[in-house]
């Protein structure tokens, strides 16, 4: 088999994700899984797909992501697992999708608007 490409976003954040039969090494921007996401939580995101499949160590992944903060390139990077994993077997989708991994979270930041201090909140009002 191939090497199955698929792109991830979250907020700003854009994963570039090769999968590959193998046995299960992930790397991020050329480097280990757990040296670029050094929180556990990180981890255990891109690692989600695998574990709801039961999938641990069949794949190996390599990852190009840019943009967006730590969560965020987490994330990206598991939406772009999920749907390379989809891709390889469409018989992995209703579980994954059972989890909500499928679906992209499209929310981001709200513009700053002119004449207000940030997105929404407004200057004080001062009546006198």
């Amino acid at each position: 088999m191939d090497i199955t490409n698929k792109t991830g976003r979250r907020k700003t954040a854009i994963a570039r994700v090769y999968l590959q039969p193998g046995n299960g090494t992930i790397t991020v921007n050329s480097r280990e899984l757990t040296d670029y996401f050094k929180s556990e939580i990180h981890q255990i995101t891109v690692k989600q797909p695998f574990t709801i499949l039961k999938l641990d160590n069949q794949y190996d992944v390599s990852v190009n992501v840019e943009g967006g903060g730590i969560k965020g390139q987490a994330e990206a990077v598991r939406l772009g697992i999920t749907r390379a994993l989809v891709e390889v077997n469409a018989e992995n989708k209703p579980d994954l999708k059972k989890e909500g991994l499928t679906t992209r979270d499209s929310r981001s930041v709200e513009r700053k608007k002119y004449g207000k201090r940030k997105a929404r909140k407004k200057f004080q009002f001062s009546k006198r």
